[in-house]
């Protein structure tokens, strides 16, 4: 049950942000997302009901495991249940902006449920069926080439620099396998990104916060893309990549210091790339720009994931 102070929401402007979170709560109906069974007033007090997690947050759970990260298995499950989460959020029409361990919160089944909408957007969107290839969805930062479903191989990610070249000397065989690529590249999907959002708030917390919102240029569904990063980074690692001594130092180091890996722990070059594609710095550039969790679910990182 979360209880709000009446008196404290008025003093702090947060009545709205309570509204907010309330309507978002009595919209959602998916498996990783909070069910909200009722809600309540009392003279000084405001109640919402939810379904309780006795696994407590993924934050007090990375910090009892061995190095306090989480092995890369484990991290891929938990961001991948994140994904379907945002995933969903979007295709209401909510941008989420605050996304860190210590709002997963775990299930009694050990699945997770994403909690805290009070800083959450609410905007237009468009869900739309469109046919697109799958070698389409990789961002141009990435140095994977991603197949269309049909023809790539369980166990086989080539290397851009390897793409497949046809024998002019064949030209029959080429033009067969030309028209077999193209059926198969043209495959339909559902993309549901709340693309023309625009906030001008500065809100989230500053470890995970995007550089377009600290320079105040205006921030979209892309921020949930850059703290998807952030919060894989810190699952591997046990740390946030651009944590300064304090917070000043922290928002000038989100604008102004390249990405870093840590020597240890060791991770996967798949799990790297993904979240170098994440926290691109210009958001036009970034992974999920236009098509949401329908690029990031092609990444090599959730091979073999269902």
């Amino acid at each position: 049950m979360k209880v709000m102070d009446n008196a404290a929401l008025v003093n702090k402007r947060k009545l709205i942000r309570a509204q907010t979170e309330r309507e978002i709560l009595q919209s959602l109906d998916h498996p990783f997302l909070p069910t909200l069974y009722t809600h309540f007033e009392t003279d000084k007090f405001s109640f919402l009901v939810m379904e309780y997690c006795p696994g407590g947050d993924l934050h007090s759970l990375r910090q009892r495991q061995p190095g306090r990260y989480f092995p890369e298995d484990a991290a891929r499950f938990y961001v991948a249940e994140v994904l379907l989460a945002l995933e969903y959020l979007h295709m209401l029409g909510i941008i989420y902006r605050d996304l860190k361990p210590e709002n997963v919160l775990v299930r009694e089944d050990g699945h997770i449920m994403l909690s805290d909408f009070d800083l959450s957007l609410r905007c237009a969107v468009c869900p739309t069926l469109v046919k697109s290839s799958n070698t389409n969805l990789v961002p141009k930062n990435s140095s994977f080439c991603v197949q269309p479903d049909c023809m790539v191989q369980p166990t086989c990610i080539q290397p851009a620099c390897f793409t497949p070249r046809f024998l002019s000397s064949k030209p029959k065989k080429e033009k067969k396998l030309r028209r077999k690529g193209d059926m198969c590249n043209q495959i339909s999907r559902l993309l549901a990104e709340p693309t023309s959002a625009r906030s001008m708030s500065f809100v989230g917390t500053h470890e995970y916060l995007a550089p377009e919102i600290i320079k105040g240029e205006g921030h979209g569904s892309t921020v949930d893309w850059w703290t998807f990063g952030i919060f894989l980074y810190e699952l591997l690692f046990g740390r946030t990549p651009f944590r300064g001594q304090g917070n000043r130092a922290t928002l000038f180091n989100v604008v102004g210091q390249p990405l870093k890996f840590p020597e240890s722990p060791s991770v996967s070059f798949a799990a790297r790339d993904l979240i170098r594609g994440l926290l691109v710095k210009e958001p036009q550039h970034r992974l999920a720009y236009r098509r949401g969790a329908t690029e990031v679910k092609q990444h090599p990182f959730f091979l073999n994931v269902n």
